[in-house]
């Protein structure tokens, strides 16, 4: 064989095998791309899976935290109404006690209830007199001067009176006729003892303020008594006394 001869089949077999090496690579290299751009797609897909979730996880934690807001909110609202409401039952309670208090003391003074407690006693009585040469009218007890001593008991915070026994109240009629007194239809004579609960300490003092009651029943020639008592009894106004 000749050298050219030779040459060109060496020629033609290094082509063949070039082309075989080739070959092979361009397959590695598919199989390659293919694997790996097979493993990118899975790991992208894995990655955006995990973002979703993740995604998720976050806008369930931020709805959570607006839930409990509300929640804290609604709860700051129910101890505030408590508050309030225990407030004003307390309020209630107390203005109920008021109200009973008034209550009693209205009661008091409308004579409806039997009272007792301390108080003062007046007593009025005729001066002495010779009704062959005086008025007898101006030595006696009259209704003026027994309702002036009564209203000034009751300016004075007296809580409940009686006249001889007789409960008297705001309505109670009382009228002279000579030297009886008429209270609510019944008739008593002098001397006329008044009995009010109050406290004694300002009763007296009212009575005995210069220019006041008591002296006018003085200069009036009425012989006028107090006394502070410990304990009065005084009985309703639809009981006999």
């Amino acid at each position: 064989m000749s050298k050219q001869l030779k040459a060109t089949h060496k020629k033609k077999g290094r082509q063949v095998v070039f082309s075989i090496v080739f070959l092979v690579l361009g397959f590695i290299l598919a199989f390659s791309y293919r694997t790996v751009g097979g493993n990118h797609m899975e790991l992208d897909e894995t990655q955006s899976d995990l973002f979703v979730q993740e995604e998720k996880y976050r806008e369930d934690l931020i709805e959570q935290q607006e839930r409990n807001k509300e929640l804290t909110d609604e709860l700051f609202d129910k101890q505030k109404s408590v508050q309030e409401f225990e407030q004003k039952f307390s309020n209630k309670e107390e203005n109920h006690a008021v109200l009973v208090e008034k209550a009693k003391d209205l009661r008091l003074l409308l004579g409806v209830i039997p009272a007792k407690g301390t108080g003062l006693k007046v007593t009025m009585e005729d001066a002495d007199y010779d009704p062959s040469l005086q008025n007898p009218n101006d030595y006696i007890v009259h209704e003026s001067h027994v309702l002036r001593v009564i209203n000034e008991l009751k300016i004075a915070g007296a809580q409940g009176m009686t006249i001889n026994g007789q409960r008297v109240n705001s309505n109670s009629y009382i009228k002279c006729t000579g030297p009886v007194i008429m209270i609510d239809g019944r008739t008593f004579p002098a001397p006329f003892t008044i009995e009010a609960i109050g406290d004694p300490k300002v009763l007296s003092p009212a009575l005995h303020l210069k220019g006041g009651v008591i002296d006018g029943l003085l200069r009036d020639n009425i012989v006028v008594t107090t006394e502070e008592v410990k304990e009065i009894k005084l009985p309703a106004i639809r009981d006999k006394a």
